[in-house]
């Protein structure tokens, strides 16, 4: 998956029609994954694959940018409070289209290390926000129940609150990168080659 010899720059934003095409995409592939978590009723949130996808073929820039529409546009359409956490679903598509870009998700070993990474990430970044907006908790019932027993052991709140991002962030984002990882190994090399630079296509 590190195929620096015929990609472009890691951080060029190249918006070109399948890179465009890519960031609905991704908000569907979001939308989809959590709905289906919420159907079986998951401890997990599994709404960033598209996100994770998008970094994967098209880089950290792209990967960002479908991230943060993503939840901009759920934020205006269902749960203001979402628009919030823009911030974090644009430091998961950096971070994981950074370490594609360097071979980090070129294995089933290696994707599940970027999804720890991406999940330590996100949560770091979500916790002072879960704080301000939500008392510290998540709206996971396993991460809240957790932040509930280190709070009635008297852990400060800013460590309670980041052990529930913690067991609910890390899990969800080893399995998001996992599936996204699957989900790109499966498509045809002509269409992975598109965002490589690969192929000449329509620039705006």
């Amino acid at each position: 998956m590190n195929n620096k010899g015929n990609r472009r720059s890691m951080w060029s934003l190249n918006l070109s029609t399948a890179a465009i095409a890519l960031i609905p995409a991704a908000i569907g592939i979001n939308y989809l994954g959590k709905l289906f978590a919420g159907l079986l009723r998951l401890p997990l949130w599994l709404d960033s694959i598209g996100t994770v996808l998008a970094s994967i073929l098209a880089g950290p820039v792209i990967g960002a940018l479908a991230g943060i529409i993503n939840n901009v546009i759920f934020g205006l359409t269902a749960d203001p409070i979402s628009t919030v956490y823009a911030v974090t679903s644009g430091a998961i598509g950096l971070v994981t289209g950074i370490m594609a870009y360097k071979g980090w998700v070129s294995s089933i070993k290696t994707a599940a290390i970027t999804g720890l990474v991406v999940g330590l990430v996100a949560a770091v970044v979500s916790t002072p926000l879960n704080i301000l907006f939500w008392g510290g908790q998540t709206g996971n019932v396993w991460g809240d129940a957790f932040f509930a027993y280190l709070i009635n052991n008297n852990v400060p709140l800013w460590l309670a609150s980041f052990g529930n991002s913690i067991i609910v962030d890390v899990p969800d984002k080893i399995a998001t990168v996992l599936i996204s990882y699957f989900i790109f190994k499966a498509l045809p090399n002509n269409f992975k080659n598109i965002f490589r630079g690969g192929h000449k296509i329509e620039e705006l």
